[in-house]
């Protein structure tokens, strides 16, 4: 547990009334996250001055949750996978399902034999929320003992994400808050509060980065105030603030985010290298990288070159096959060749550097990509919206290749165009639960001042129809909807939508 830091003293349930805690407890979860105690230093087996380059990779776990059961109830893809085992790659339910705890054996193995590994895991609440519908609590056991128990905690780090899975740039703004925190609150009814107050990186589903200013600002804004330090970028979706592709990509960067009144917030960011190909994690690509890189100046300091990669932990033949042999050969390489290159954590590395003299003020800055020839179009110190709105209005006429969709590692699959059918429902639901919820939260706060005023109360957050609401909501804009092309995913968007309006309009 960081240092002097209080928590609260009474547990999560992890389901309330069958559903999962979403909601309910935002100032307790606000009081756990919002502290800048020190996560790995004080635990950490590496000296930095030893090491002339590192890597940090991320398993992305994610399993859709559908209206799929045998009477119509969510259930989890994975269940349906398990049920349906013969309709397209199906049969791999199994072999998916152990590679979802299987981190834990292999943490646990390495340390015994006295390794040092690393490794940063994402996921969605989605996936979490379908193991325990499943009856796969073995599952969540088995990461829940690398993730509190002392003897292996300092070799995991979990990232937070959005709840349901859904892309940045096309969630609608309001609710983008809200499927943070409500992963937030997910977890800690998981692993504990304080495992969540260790988590301090976020991880965007898709590695979808908003590029519209105002969408930008909100998205960090919101990991701002939920106590996160640094996210992790594809590199293809940002940009230096001339507009040019980055040169040191290797080095943490400065995320500055403008939006259209000319507000400007920045968040740290590290960079994910190339392209999506799951083969670089289960090949151990960023270990071999890394071998390849050195120190480089950064401010007065000379620090270590990180490679930075994300894959999915379960998806493909060479990550169920191949990455276990791959992931014990790079370590039993490292310790046998001594520690010049070593695996860290996201937020291991960096409190590393800054405890050796760097501060964020040192990073190299960037922004979202396409943002540039905004800037150039409306001056900074004269920014209004409807300059912007004109300046992104004319850039999409002049210049074929702008959007302001953002951009992720998927950039050959658009989120937005053929997806009306999707999308437009997702606003108006959206659009319908703030509608509803909104006035109510409003007569909350001027009738008792603050929510933690009266602690016997039930506030609006912690009946079930408002948790079953936001469920709908979030999980309507789940991206698998749209990744999955027309059909029945689309349909399943259009029965959720059909089930949230009838709970907003019926119990609101």
């Amino acid at each position: 547990m960081p240092a002097n830091l209080q928590l609260p003293t009474f547990p999560m349930p992890e389901l309330i009334d069958s559903l999962p805690n979403i909601s309910g407890q935002e100032q307790a979860v606000l009081a756990v996250v919002q502290h800048d105690k020190s996560i790995f230093l004080p635990t950490t087996d590496i000296r930095l001055e030893e090491v002339t380059a590192a890597f940090a990779i991320t398993l992305h776990m994610h399993q859709p949750t559908i209206p799929a059961g045998k009477k119509g109830e969510y259930i989890s893809n994975l269940q349906y996978m398990f049920e349906h085992p013969h309709e397209g790659d199906n049969h791999n339910a199994s072999a998916f399902a152990n590679c979802y705890g299987r981190m834990a054996d292999f943490i646990m193995e390495l340390v015994g034999q006295g390794k040092h590994p690393r490794i940063m895991l994402d996921y969605s609440g989605n996936l979490l929320w379908g193991l325990r519908q499943m009856g796969r609590g073995d599952i969540l056991d088995d990461l829940k003992r690398i993730t509190v128990d002392p003897t292996y905690q300092p070799y995991v780090e979990w990232l937070g994400t959005m709840w349901s899975h859904a892309v940045v740039p096309s969630t609608p703004i309001p609710d983008i808050k809200l499927h943070i925190q409500a992963w937030q609150h997910h977890f800690a009814a998981i692993f504990g509060w304080e495992a969540l107050a260790r988590v301090k990186g976020f991880s965007p589903p898709e590695m979808h980065l908003p590029n519209h200013p105002d969408t930008l600002f909100e998205f960090v804004k919101a990991l701002l105030e939920l106590g996160y330090r640094w996210l992790l970028v594809q590199e293809h979706s940002v940009e230096t603030l001339t507009g040019h592709p980055l040169q040191s990509q290797y080095l943490p960067h400065r995320l500055v985010a403008r939006n259209s009144r000319g507000e400007t917030l920045s968040i740290t960011a590290l960079v994910k290298t190339q392209g999506s190909d799951t083969k670089l994690v289960g090949q151990m690509q960023p270990y071999y990288e890394a071998k390849t890189r050195s120190r480089q100046q950064l401010g007065q300091v000379l620090i270590p070159s990180l490679v930075s990669q994300i894959g999915d932990g379960e998806n493909g033949g060479v990550m169920m096959n191949e990455f276990p042999a791959a992931f014990f050969r790079a370590w039993d390489e490292m310790a046998q060749q001594g520690g010049s290159v070593v695996g860290l954590t996201g937020t291991e590395y960096l409190e590393l550097i800054e405890a050796a003299g760097c501060t964020p003020l040192d990073y190299p800055t960037c922004q979202a990509v396409g943002q540039h020839l905004i800037w150039e179009r409306v001056s900074p110190d004269n920014c209004q919206p409807e300059a912007v709105t004109h300046a992104i209005a004319e850039l999409q006429q002049t210049h074929p290749n702008f959007h302001m969709d953002g951009a992720s590692w998927t950039n050959h699959l658009s989120w937005v165009k053929g997806y009306e059918n999707v999308l437009t429902p997702m606003n108006q639901l959206s659009a319908l639960f703030h509608e509803k919820i909104e006035p109510l939260l409003q007569v909350e706060l001027k009738s008792e001042g603050c929510l933690s005023s009266n602690p016997n109360k039930e506030w609006l957050t912690q009946q079930s129809r408002y948790r079953e609401a936001l469920l709908h909501n979030l999980l309507l804009q789940t991206s698998c909807f749209r990744y999955w092309g027309q059909g029945v995913w689309t349909d399943y968007a259009q029965e959720i939508y059909r089930r949230g309006e009838s709970i907003l309009k019926t119990a609101f």
